[in-house]
């Protein structure tokens, strides 16, 4: 890329794009609290033990632009280079900063977009949130070494599904791993359920079993084909168990998958349990893996038990939710976290010594200290970043860390 945009001599003015009116102002404002408490902390979170004063970092000036007022984020990133900036933190949204992204590049201003749609991520433009793509390579590469090799996914045709899908093909590349199979369904009772049986092969597995079971059915005696009448009770009560006998489904083999991720939440998702239960896909031969949203609801998840998601672990962002709760008097909500990285590597950077903010120095092999762990920004625009991974256990409790947060940097 092209010479860095220069900034007014003596200081390193960092543009900030978020909506700041309109129907998300209020995450808006929270996102904004997360960037200034970053800019104004004696210490970063990862190494504070104490709740400083307020003590601006020295040469650094927040330059904030609203992307809900007319023009959107195309006004309001024209607006923050034309008045300087070096570097923009935000948009929030992915349109946002497809909008803001094509006047930052042309300019060479850096960008740190609070969206966690992997598309929007190239060079100079930085994804920040928590994508699905980053979630499933840290749970593949896990089952993986739990010798899991045969991956699936039932998903829902989402942008959502998309992404976790997507994620699947690449990690199980990434690992040497056999090509998943990847079905999308449509949110419905009745395409969960075909879908299920059709990536279970259910059909083939209930055959098989039916062959099996009528192979190994004991042969009629004499006794049973006499002509002789039963007593009417007994022979209603041999009718009654007979039908039941074949309704009942047999027990199946195994599916042809040995782990499953699955992306539902919600109404969705019980249907998915549902389904799984139907077409006898158990935790006794797969792994089920979810998406890092299951943490807001993992005590509810006792009919998953077994079941794995990645996250970042709750306790690595304790000193942060007390030094925002200190500075703004409630916790902070997770997207806080992002505004808070971003505002950390523009603080990083703007410090370092360098004119402007070379683009070199975001993509640093060593990385940075986040809220939530380690973190890493790829020449590509993609944010690697360090995530635990949580084991569903039933009984109204809380899902437990079996793999501490993990992230590979050079050094």
């Amino acid at each position: 890329m092209g010479p860095q945009a220069q900034t007014p001599k003596g200081s390193q003015k960092i543009g900030v794009l978020l909506p700041l009116t309109g129907p998300n102002a209020g995450l808006g404002h929270e996102l904004l609290a997360g960037a200034q408490l970053a800019l104004t902390q004696p210490t970063p979170v990862a190494s504070a033990t104490t709740v400083g004063a307020p003590v601006p970092s020295a040469g650094l000036e927040l330059d904030v632009r609203d992307t809900a007022a007319v023009g959107g984020g195309t006004a309001a990133a024209s607006a923050a280079i034309a008045a300087g900036d070096g570097i923009l933190l935000g948009p929030l949204t992915a349109g946002d900063t497809a909008a803001a992204a094509p006047a930052a590049l042309e300019a060479h201003v850096p960008v740190l977009a609070f969206t966690s749609d992997v598309t929007q991520a190239r060079p100079g433009v930085w994804v920040m949130g928590i994508t699905p793509e980053d979630q499933v390579q840290r749970l593949v590469s896990l089952a993986h070494k739990e010798g899991r090799t045969r991956f699936a996914a039932l998903l829902p045709n989402t942008a959502l599904g998309k992404a976790l899908g997507n994620g699947l093909q690449a990690a199980c590349q990434d690992n040497g791993l056999p090509t998943p199979t990847v079905i999308y369904h449509n949110g419905t009772t009745a395409s969960i359920t075909s879908m299920m049986h059709q990536l279970s092969a259910y059909d083939s597995r209930l055959a098989e079993a039916k062959a099996l079971a009528g192979s190994a059915a004991p042969a009629v005696s004499a006794d049973q084909t006499s002509d002789k009448p039963l007593p009417s009770d007994l022979a209603a009560a041999l009718q009654t168990n007979g039908a039941a006998g074949t309704a009942e489904v047999p027990k199946l083999s195994a599916p042809p998958f040995d782990a499953l991720l699955l992306g539902d939440t919600g109404l969705a998702l019980r249907d998915v349990i549902a389904a799984l239960n139907d077409a006898q896909v158990s935790s006794s031969s797969v792994r089920i893996l979810g998406p890092g949203l299951w943490a807001a609801f993992a005590t509810k998840l006792g009919a998953l038990k077994g079941a794995w998601y990645a996250a970042p672990d709750p306790s690595s962002r304790q000193a942060f939710a007390t030094q925002f709760m200190a500075r703004n008097h409630h916790m902070p909500r997770p997207l806080a976290d992002l505004s808070y990285d971003a505002a950390m590597v523009a603080r990083t950077v703007g410090q370092s010594g360098a004119t402007g903010y070379p683009l070199e120095l975001f993509t640093r092999p060593e990385g940075f200290a986040g809220v939530d762990g380690r973190f890493t920004l790829q020449p590509n625009g993609q944010t690697r970043r360090a995530l635990g991974v949580f084991e569903v256990i039933g009984n109204g409790s809380s899902a437990k860390l079996i793999a501490a947060s993990n992230l590979k940097t050079g050094g």
